[in-house]
């Protein structure tokens, strides 16, 4: 086994630990992605008993407080602990839920000195980047405001990273300086996937978008997307 397929196997049983730990049920199956300066921990199969009776009674908003406030508070031992393990050195961490479908992404960005620039990164010859770019664009335009900056990174056949920078109109602005940042968040999830699969962005990657992961960090107006693709079937040789 190579050196990055242990680093992966060692955070995905180290991810799977810590959310049995603290929800009392870990997922039943995690992907991890290291593709420097990013990282992503995907998980299927994770749904406490207790959210499951909270769903049932229609208190998704409430399960998805709670997890937001664990994570907030896991946050600092997650990025010492990736760090023992992996030698991760974590800058920023952030995740999102699909409650409905019991799956979530940990996404991460790394302090890496000598991080490639996003032209550098190879992408499939099947796929216009420029066009991907300017579909994710028109999906935050229809959200809030077309980004200063956009940058999008094939991470591999299964997983795409966005990070847009300067996306916060004015009324949210106002929101989170009034201390409203959970109802923004719990707002603007299911509108920005919904516009994510609104426009054609399946279309631009020519392969399927089987989930839509955000986040954002209100304090340096940034909004962060991890796609999750059915990976490319190709040919038996």
């Amino acid at each position: 086994m190579s050196k990055e397929k242990t680093m992966e196997a060692e955070i995905s049983g180290y991810i799977s630990s810590l959310l049995r730990t603290h929800f009392g049920k870990g997922p039943s199956s995690v992907f991890v992605t290291i593709k420097r300066p990013f990282f992503t921990v995907h998980f299927r199969g994770f749904i406490a008993p207790m959210e499951k009776i909270l769903l049932k009674q229609n208190e998704s908003k409430r399960v998805l407080e709670t997890r937001d406030m664990l994570l907030s508070e896991l946050r600092d031992v997650m990025i010492k602990e990736l760090w023992n393990i992996a030698e991760l050195d974590v800058k920023e961490i952030y995740a999102d839920w699909d409650l409905e479908r019991e799956t979530g992404v940990i996404m991460g960005i790394l302090r890496e000195g000598n991080a490639p620039e996003e032209t550098e990164w190879v992408w499939p010859d099947d796929v216009n980047k420029e066009e991907v770019v300017r579909q994710i664009e028109a999906a935050s335009d229809r959200a809030e405001k077309v980004p200063d900056e956009t940058e999008v990174y094939w991470l591999n056949e299964r997983t795409i990273f966005v990070r847009r920078k300067g996306i916060l109109v004015r009324i949210e602005k106002e929101l989170i300086k009034n201390g409203n940042i959970q109802d923004l968040k719990q707002s603007k999830r299911p509108l920005e996937r919904d516009v994510l699969k609104e426009v054609p962005l399946q279309g631009a990657l020519k392969r399927k978008v089987n989930e839509y992961f955000v986040d954002w960090n209100f304090d340096t107006d940034e909004g962060f997307v991890v796609l999750i693709l059915d990976p490319e079937k190709k040919p038996l040789t």
